[in-house]
């Protein structure tokens, strides 16, 4: 490809649509939806495997990645181009998940030079699947208080304990995973470890959830031996890099980077709430919703939605100079997790009695699908750290108020 250098981005605007009209297969110009793939989600084949390929080989799915590893080496400006051509005919991005959204990012700042060459370039063509390895059952919000230990055995690691709420773990080739490694000490005896989801001993079990789906585990690791070299990081310093991969995560969680309707974490499927109203609400004599108490609650949520999609792109634009995201994630991550909420809400309201389904032949597919995704957004206000750690993150590191003292 040619160096534009951030220079010519029209002469960029111009390959990137070549390649695009040239490598986009024409059926998937119908049902781009296909193409999105989630932790849970199958295999993809056919013309949505051609696609991902085309997209991992090209770099293009990690744009601003090092191309040394295999990313597109694309400029901030280059990708932003990049973004509005795939928009401009209906192309999603088929190369996501934990691995470009939290992982890769994080392993590109605090990984060592071999780690980078064997994980990176599979994540960038997507070719293996990642999981987080985080939360325990006594240690949620309190993630530091994690008990999973990986004890020095000379040549390799061991480690004994047990996570859980980990997405797509029953799926996984590979865990991001924090571990106890001095017991004497909290924060600062966490250790950052890399863990073949395949190793004997390593046993997830899905959780069945409201909405009838599976996309979490919990996941049990009994004697699992782990090479030295899958340490990343520094000893005992687990929890920096924790942190700044849950950065990444809010952003992620947040979806405020994400074009309007794109699918992502925690997004809602459907079509447009205004067009889901026509349809089932109607219209007045001057084309209007009927109904003007929703109308006016809907014109609400909509201007609150592109102010938070517009915030989240001013963010992203500020954090240039910083290399990642900032504790402006805390934000985001708050807002739109209420604002993928209310968006669900609406659009049950919207749907009437047709909202009330849960299977069966009077309701259809994208029916049943918004009244699953209302459930399931239920948990959107707590994956990924709590609105209450989020406010917190927010006084102290935004805000800078002093720490909250207990009235005598």
């Amino acid at each position: 490809m040619a160096d534009f250098g951030g220079q010519d981005l029209e002469g960029f605007r111009s390959e990137a649509r070549t390649w695009l009209e040239e490598n986009f297969p024409q059926s998937l110009r119908c049902d781009a939806s296909a193409v999105i793939e989630t932790e849970t989600s199958a295999k993809p084949t056919g013309d949505v495997a051609l696609w991902k390929e085309r997209m991992g080989a090209k770099g293009w799915g990690t744009p601003t990645w090092p191309p040394q590893y295999g990313g597109g080496g694309l400029s901030r400006a280059e990708a932003r181009v990049l973004a509005e051509e795939m928009a401009a005919i209906g192309a999603p991005n088929p190369i996501g998940g934990m691995g470009v959204i939290m992982f890769g990012p994080t392993l590109l700042e605090y990984g060592a030079e071999e780690q980078l060459r064997r994980h990176i370039p599979p994540i960038v063509r997507g070719e293996l699947r990642w999981c987080q390895g985080f939360s325990e059952p006594s240690a949620g919000s309190d993630l530091a208080g994690l008990s999973t230990k990986a004890t020095d055995m000379g040549d390799h690691w061991l480690v004994q304990g047990q996570k859980i709420w980990t997405s797509g773990a029953h799926l996984a080739d590979w865990c991001f995973c924090l571990v106890r490694t001095d017991p004497s000490k909290k924060h600062e005896g966490i250790s950052f470890l890399l863990i073949d989801m395949k190793s004997p001993g390593v046993e997830p079990r899905p959780i069945l959830l409201i909405n009838g789906a599976t996309p979490f585990c919990e996941t049990f690791f009994t004697d699992v031996k782990v090479p030295k070299e899958n340490l990343m990081g520094p000893l005992n310093g687990g929890w920096t890099i924790a942190k700044r991969l849950l950065q990444h995560e809010r952003q992620g969680i947040s979806g405020a980077n994400a074009a309007p309707g794109a699918a992502g974490p925690g997004n809602v499927p459907g079509p447009a709430l205004d067009e889901l109203a026509r349809t089932y609400v109607g219209v007045d004599e001057t084309g209007r919703l009927a109904d003007p108490d929703l109308r006016t609650r809907l014109t609400r949520h909509l201007m609150e939605a592109r102010a938070f999609q517009l915030t989240g792109q001013r963010a992203a634009v500020e954090n240039r100079s910083n290399s990642g995201p900032s504790a402006v994630s805390s934000v985001l991550k708050n807002v739109g997790s209420w604002v993928r909420q209310e968006r669900a809400e609406l659009a049950v309201e919207i749907l009437g009695a047709q909202g009330l389904g849960w299977t069966g032949a009077a309701y259809s597919d994208d029916e049943l699908g918004t009244t699953r995704a209302w459930l399931r957004g239920k948990s959107g206000t707590i994956a990924g750290g709590s609105q209450e750690v989020q406010s917190n993150i927010i006084s102290k590191r935004i805000l800078g108020l002093p720490e909250a003292t207990q009235a005598r």
